[in-house]
């Protein structure tokens, strides 16, 4: 019996300390970064009995001035992830400041909403009806891949009612449908019942711009759908000129913004759109840039207290305002990750804060590029977010493969 009750307590203690390691593997698997970030010559310290063997060579980024190496990370020799180990060696970047447009081309046709067609036989709506819902990117109709909204709208109205077989993507999931377009009461042509877009424009302001390839990030976020909200999903984009023609002040409750128009002219192309900033080359170096590009500042070199933002707010080119940062959040994967306090008086005088627009103006702390400027709160528009530079830097295409 005694031999039973110490069989049964050695076998409930191994499975009470599986469960705590497997719990713990688990733990530590949520909160070691993708990627971790160190300068040329020191440690890596990615956490407690953590170990980190190197998996690849390193690949040079930026021109040799870092690199990026896939690491194995093991807890007690037990595998645990893989990571990249970003090793910033002497990476300069110019700081931007200067507003940049941006035309963007989705990957499909993106469904962004749903209305009834007024049809012979009452209120219907086809493409609902066959499964389609908002977000849901189209890439064919009866195989033939779609290259626009107008292509879609053609192939439809001419289609004489024939039911079309629709290919798209939720998610990561291919799917495929059915829809029976119906003629319309109102203009006598054959519809779906959706609405699509593909492509979308705005400004924004450039964060960085390497000084010898040209590569720049901006924005500090990712441009999304102004109907799902959704990141879109880019085929191509076009790096625009813009001019800055004014500001709407902000107040509490009422963003403000920049007004720029596109100047017509293009100056780049656009490569990726993240959730961190958006990313591409420019054909030339803009004109308005500082005379030195300056080092980075990683996440342990950001400190509470007082910074600059550089930001254009007409046609007299960027200019530098004092900002306050405060609560910081070092572990922070996305792009809110610390507060910006505008305290300079011009700026306030001008713009009521941060508005719209300014996304993406670079934070400079201690003569060292820090991050950007992402998003304003409402309520208090001397107040927003920042993103910091490393966050934006893994984003990068080479970075993020």
């Amino acid at each position: 019996m005694k031999q039973n009750k110490f069989m049964r307590y050695t076998v409930g203690v191994c499975l009470t300390l599986t469960f705590c390691f497997v719990a713990l593997m688990g733990v530590y698997d949520y909160i070691l970064p993708d990627h971790i970030s160190c300068r040329a010559g020191e440690a890596v310290a990615a956490g407690p009995a953590i170990v980190l063997s190197a998996e690849a060579e390193s690949t040079p980024a930026f021109a040799g001035e870092c690199s990026v190496q896939r690491t194995q990370a093991s807890l007690f020799g037990l595998p645990l992830k893989t990571v990249n180990l970003v090793n910033y060696e002497d990476l300069r970047l110019y700081p931007g400041g200067m507003p940049f447009g941006v035309k963007l081309y989705t990957e499909g046709i993106l469904v962004v909403g749903f209305d009834d067609i007024d049809s012979a036989d009452g209120a219907v709506n086809p493409a609902y009806d066959a499964g389609l819902r908002i977000k849901d990117l189209i890439t064919h109709l009866n195989g033939q891949p779609m290259t626009g909204v107008d292509a879609l709208t053609a192939f439809i109205e001419n289609g004489s009612g024939a039911p079309i077989t629709v290919t798209y993507v939720r998610g990561n999931t291919q799917h495929t449908t059915t829809v029976t377009p119906v003629r319309s009461a109102s203009d006598n042509k054959f519809k779906t019942g959706m609405w699509v877009r593909d492509s979308g424009a705005g400004i924004g302001t450039v964060t960085f711009i390497h000084p010898t390839t040209g590569e720049f990030g901006g924005l500090g976020h990712g441009i999304c759908d102004a109907d799902t909200g959704e990141l879109m999903p880019m085929q191509r984009g076009t790096v625009m000129d813009v001019s800055i023609d004014g500001v709407v002040r902000g107040t509490p409750g009422v963003p403000g913004e920049l007004r720029g128009s596109f100047r017509g002219t293009k100056s780049g192309a656009l490569i990726r759109n993240t959730a961190c900033g958006v990313y591409g080359v420019l054909s030339s170096l803009p004109e308005a840039l500082p005379c030195e590009p300056l080092p980075i500042a990683l996440k342990d070199e950001i400190h509470a207290g007082e910074a600059t933002i550089r930001c254009t707010l007409d046609a007299e080119g960027p200019a530098e305002y004092t900002v306050e940062l405060s609560a910081i959040n070092k572990n922070a994967d996305g792009s809110k990750c610390f507060v910006v306090k505008v305290t300079d008086p011009g700026l306030i005088e001008k713009t009521g804060g941060i508005v719209q627009g300014m996304s993406g103006s670079p934070i400079i702390q201690d003569g060292k590029l820090v991050g950007a400027v992402t998003h304003v709160l409402i309520n208090d528009p001397t107040r927003g977010y920042g993103i910091f530079i490393e966050n934006m830097l893994v984003n990068l295409p080479l970075m993020a493969s």
